[in-house]
Formats: C-alpha cells, structure tokens, sequence
C-alpha cells in the first residue's frame, strides 16, 4: 500500500453518542478531601448542578464502525485522496458489500465514474448508502484503479468487516375464531444494548385478509403505551391484531377455511438518537382450523339475560365435507341445568350441500342465575347415523332483575 500514489480512507456515517461521566466521590472529612469534587467540576463534560449524575453535556463521534441492526441502513463515505506530487489518469472506484449468501455493487465501475485526471493533492469523495437486510458478518470491498503518468495501470483494495445483529425478537401467535375472524398476537422484545423507540407496528394482509389492530385508536394514538413507545434493553411490547376474511360470497368463506398465508409485520423503530431502522417478517403462516364435517357458529346471542324471560339465539350451520347431509336438530336439557330448551326437539333442517348452511333461531329459557353455558345441541346426519354433539359453545349472564332498556 506504500507503494501506490492514492491514499483511501472509509468512515461509516452516524450520529454522535453522548458522552457518559463517571462519577467518584467521597466524603470531606476522608483522607482526598474535596479532590474528587474539585476534578469532577472541572471536566467540561459535567452538567453544572448535576455533578454527581452519570450524565454528559458533550457529544462523541463514533471511534468505530459500532453496532449495525437489521434494518438500518448503512451509510459511509469513502475518500481517495492523491498524496503524491504526480498527476494520475482514469481513477475508478468501486465499492461491494459482501454477505453470506450474496454480493451487492454500491458504487458500480462506468464510464461517468471514472475520474479523467486527479491532480497532486485532489480527492474523490462519495457516500454511499445501503439498508441492511441480512443478519451476520459483511464484508465492504472497495477497490481503486488508476493509471500513472509512464502508462502503469495499479489497482489496490481494502476490507472492512462489520457484524449486522437482530434489533427486535418477534414472537407471534394465532386464535382461530369461529366467525372466520383470526386474531394475532405479537411479541416484540428489544435484545440491543440501547433504549429504542418504536414509531410503527403494522401488519400487512394478505389478499384474503382485512386486518385492524386493537391496540390503536382511530386517531393513530396508541390505547397502551401512550404517544412514545420507548423500549428499554430487554423490554417487550404486545400488540394484537385481528383478520377479517375478505369474503363476498357462500363459496369464498368456504375456500378461506384453508387459507394460511397472514401477511408480514411491518415495524418501524428509531434509536436513542433518532436513527431510524425498519423491520418486516417474512409471511406469517397460521394453522388451518379443522371444523370437521359440521360446523355450528354463534351469530347472535345476548350477554346477559332476565331470568325466567326466554331469549333467542342465532345459529347457523355449515356443512363442511364433500357430500351431501340431510340433518335433524335435538335439543338436550339434560346438559345445562342454568338453561332450559323451547321449541321442537328432532325436526329435521333438510338436506344441505357441500359448503351450503342453514339459520336456525333457537329459544332458551334461563333458570337460574349467574353465567350459564350454553350446550345441549344435537344433529344427526340420516345417511351415516351419526351424532355430532355441541356443548359449551357460548356463555350468558342471567341476571334475577329486568334489565333496563
């Protein structure tokens, strides 16, 4: 490197850290005195008034490349300076970040990069900028071609190594509902050495999903965390959120019953000091609910009750298989002692076709007070002879005064 005539130097763009102090103190009456004191009031970093805090009033520049996150984008700027007294021809300077898996060019080698003549103490300066998107070791590649006043054509490259680590740990789980409505939760816990603040957490459907989360209002502030959402080292957050089928038709809901692709959290976090980093999963994949032959879904029912006054209950039922089932509807009052039947035990619902379903509206008497369960539905299929049993599908709260209107 002695050798050639161009000098390259490579500083990666970020923002200053605040300088810490280190506080040590002791009592007048020990054996330094006020010398502790004394040297602590005299460090232009103390914060006057605050000399005893591990607090700083100075900024520092970065003295290394420093941690890199996932997300962040990654910004340096790259100088070849001619520290020779010679004038050089066709300067190139090329610039590759190497990862484990692939080779991204950040300054490309064209014709308009080329530099025709650099004279005896000139440079050529760029910033490049690139987010990050893998995790582990890379590697930046920058590569200088230039050619000397005899004719010789050099070329040199340097390496530098940085780690990129993962900002947030991100934990999900899924609750199928029996209206087709999924809910998810996530986890996200901060695992970096600094306080984050996170600015955005959304989830991205898929085409087949509406979604709305339900820890923000509709004005966009948040109903837990407040207005910051500021995440100390090892800290986590919880966010739920809930899928609506983008259904229009009988058939699509059938066709969603099987669907397992989500959508992607999008997550957008800032620094301590503002650097701003995002973070998408890849596509979340749920699994499928099996509803068996026939499925029974609560559509309507009250939340609390008179006792003694009959109320009505939404039914509907879906035939789920392949083949055609002609359905008859018992009622049981011999599960729920809280809950008494009305209306006509063992009719029959008729046939139903695959994917097809029927409304049932059923009456129920409350007998006692306090929350009941809902259970003691029957339906036999005619052709196979069996019973499909529906217990604990729903709860209500009989309440022994009339409820106001």
């Amino acid at each position: 490197m002695d050798d050639h005539l161009l000098a390259l130097k490579v500083m990666r763009l970020t923002r200053p850290s605040l300088y810490a102090t280190l506080p040590v103190t002791n009592d007048s009456h020990d054996l330094p005195g006020n010398l502790f004191n004394e040297e602590i009031c005299a460090d232009l970093g103390t914060p006057k008034g605050l000399e005893n805090f591990s607090l700083g009033n100075l900024l520092m520049l970065p003295q290394s490349f420093g941690n890199i996150y996932l997300g962040e984008t990654f910004s340096c700027y790259i100088s070849v300076h001619n520290d020779s007294n010679q004038t050089v021809r066709d300067v190139s300077v090329t610039a590759d970040l190497q990862t484990g898996t692939q080779k991204i060019p950040l300054m490309c080698q064209s014709g308009e990069n080329i530099v025709a003549e650099l004279m005896s103490d000139s440079s050529v300066d760029d910033v490049i900028h690139h987010e990050v998107k893998e995790i582990g070791s890379h590697i930046l590649v920058c590569s200088v071609s230039y050619t000397k006043e005899n004719g010789e054509k050099l070329h040199f490259r340097k390496f530098f190594k940085f780690q990129v680590s993962k900002p947030l740990d991100v934990k999900t789980k899924f609750y199928n509902a029996e209206s087709d409505e999924v809910y998810l939760e996530a986890q996200l816990q901060n695992i970096t050495s600094i306080p984050i603040c996170l600015e955005r957490v959304s989830l991205e459907p898929s085409q087949n999903f509406i979604a709305r989360q339900l820890n923000m209002l509709d004005n966009g502030c948040s109903l837990v965390f407040g207005e910051v959402n500021c995440l100390n080292p090892l800290d986590s957050r919880q966010y739920l959120f809930c899928l609506t089928p983008r259904a229009e038709s009988e058939g699509d809901k059938k066709l969603l019953k099987g669907v397992t692709s989500i959508g992607k959290l999008d997550i957008v976090w800032r620094s301590s000091m503002g650097e701003r980093g995002r973070l998408q999963t890849s596509q979340l994949e749920r699994m499928a609910p099996g509803y068996g032959d026939i499925r029974l879904v609560i559509e309507e029912i009250p939340s609390m009750v008179t006792l003694e006054k009959a109320f009505l209950i939404g039914c509907r039922v879906w035939n789920s298989c392949e083949r055609t089932m002609d359905l008859v509807l018992t009622l049981d009052n011999k599960i729920s002692q809280g809950l008494w039947w009305q209306g006509i035990s063992g009719r029959g619902l008729g046939k139903l076709d695959p994917g097809a379903s029927v409304e049932l509206n059923l009456t129920a008497l409350p007998v006692r007070t306090g929350v009941q369960v809902v259970s003691g539905i029957r339906l036999t299929d005619v052709f196979l002879k069996r019973m499909y049993d529906y217990d604990d599908i729903a709860q209500v709260f009989v309440n022994s005064d009339e409820i106001p209107t």
